[in-house]
């Protein structure tokens, strides 16, 4: 519910791609910062004593609350000085407006069942929760399988520590990582960005399919890359989520931007691909190899034996699964994303179009839908 409204504040906080990608950039960074706690736990983790890994859990999560009731306070104290004289000024217009026009027309209150057919009807809407339901799906496909890729892959490989750094990484490096993307936005566009991530995730799961398993380091890169890249996709995508809170507030002349709505919409319809990642994830493994995280024993009517040695380099079925599971994945799930953002056309002169009528309407002005 936080991270929600967090994400709404993007929308209502600033209405020009400069100032939104500048904003998402300052929360990279601080994210960034935020996700080294990862590395500090481990210098209080033992597991033979957690007295103090709870201290550490307790003081971290302390500090969290008293800088989220700070910053909450201050944020809210700036929006009041900001919007006092707003606020004259729009009063000011209105009795203008009403003194020049012989009768004005109150809004009409806006039900959910108009709501959800106003969304619809949201073309862009529909082509980007589509394609967004399959980033969400991504995402919490590697959140979960990453730790049985780096046992069953890189394991006999790597030492311990090396996947735990490994692991740490894969939580900061999005962060990092976002903030070059964010540039890269601010240069070409997030439409453009984005396509080209989903073309070079699908570009190097070819690559890794090509190579083969037995490329550690390679394979080390690309555990890495995917997760790294994936995560600041969604990331992304919180930038796509404002435009059409602008497109949803020119087209169906809204009087006040439904930020959090649309952003709750997003998150509702785009659910069911964290529910379904590790059970459809579980069951090709399952199906492939014989191998059930839940049991021990391997399914009988599996399509490849345990015992069995599949191709004359002596590659262990349930290696040779995770593999497949990891490169064929990403490579389906880019495809179908590519198909779909090819549909959307909120980008280029029709965005610039929908943020010039939002900005002229938060000044008083009208909105004329048509010149979109």
């Amino acid at each position: 519910m936080v991270d929600l409204h967090h994400s709404a504040l993007l929308a209502d906080l600033a209405v020009s791609a400069a100032d939104r990608t500048r904003l998402n950039f300052h929360c990279s960074v601080f994210s960034a910062l935020g996700s080294f706690s990862v590395f500090l736990s481990y210098s209080f983790w033992d597991k033979e004593d957690f007295y103090l890994f709870r201290l550490f859990c307790v003081t971290l999560a302390s500090f969290s609350v008293l800088g989220f009731f700070i910053v909450s306070r201050m944020l809210r104290h700036s929006f009041q000085q900001m919007a006092c004289p707003r606020k004259d000024e729009t009063l000011m217009h209105k009795e203008i407006s009403v003194g020049n026009s012989p009768s004005t027309q109150p809004e009409k209150p806006v039900t959910v069942r108009l709501y959800l057919k106003q969304l619809s009807r949201h073309r862009n809407f529909k082509w980007f929760v589509s394609m967004n339901l399959i980033q969400v799906f991504h995402c919490h496909f590697n959140n979960n399988f990453f730790p049985l890729f780096l046992e069953h892959l890189l394991s006999d490989n790597i030492s311990a520590s090396t996947g735990s750094i490994l692991l740490g990484i894969s939580y900061i490096a999005p962060h990092l990582n976002n903030m070059y993307f964010l540039t890269l936005c601010q240069r070409y566009g997030v439409y453009h960005v984005i396509r080209w991530l989903f073309m070079v995730k699908l570009g190097l799961s070819v690559v890794m399919v090509l190579a083969g398993a037995d490329h550690i380091y390679l394979l080390c890169i690309f555990i890495a890359s995917n997760r790294v890249f994936t995560e600041g996709t969604c990331k992304l995508l919180k930038l796509v989520i404002s435009d059409l809170v602008d497109e949803d507030f020119v087209v169906n002349r809204r009087q006040q931007a439904t930020s959090a709505l649309l952003f709750g919409m997003v998150a509702l319809l785009t659910k069911p691909g964290q529910t379904f990642a590790p059970l459809i994830g579980t069951w090709l493994l399952c199906v492939y190899t014989g191998y059930d995280i839940f049991e021990r024993e391997p399914v009988k009517d599996s399509l490849v034996s345990v015992p069995d040695v599949v191709s004359g380099s002596g590659t262990p079925p349930l290696r040779l699964g995770c593999f497949y599971l990891l490169v064929f994945v990403p490579i389906a799930c880019a495809l179908l994303q590519l198909a779909a953002w090819s549909q959307f056309t909120l980008h280029g002169r029709k965005l610039q179009g929908i943020k010039t009528l939002r900005q002229s309407a938060q000044h008083g002005h009208l909105i004329d839908v048509k010149a979109i």
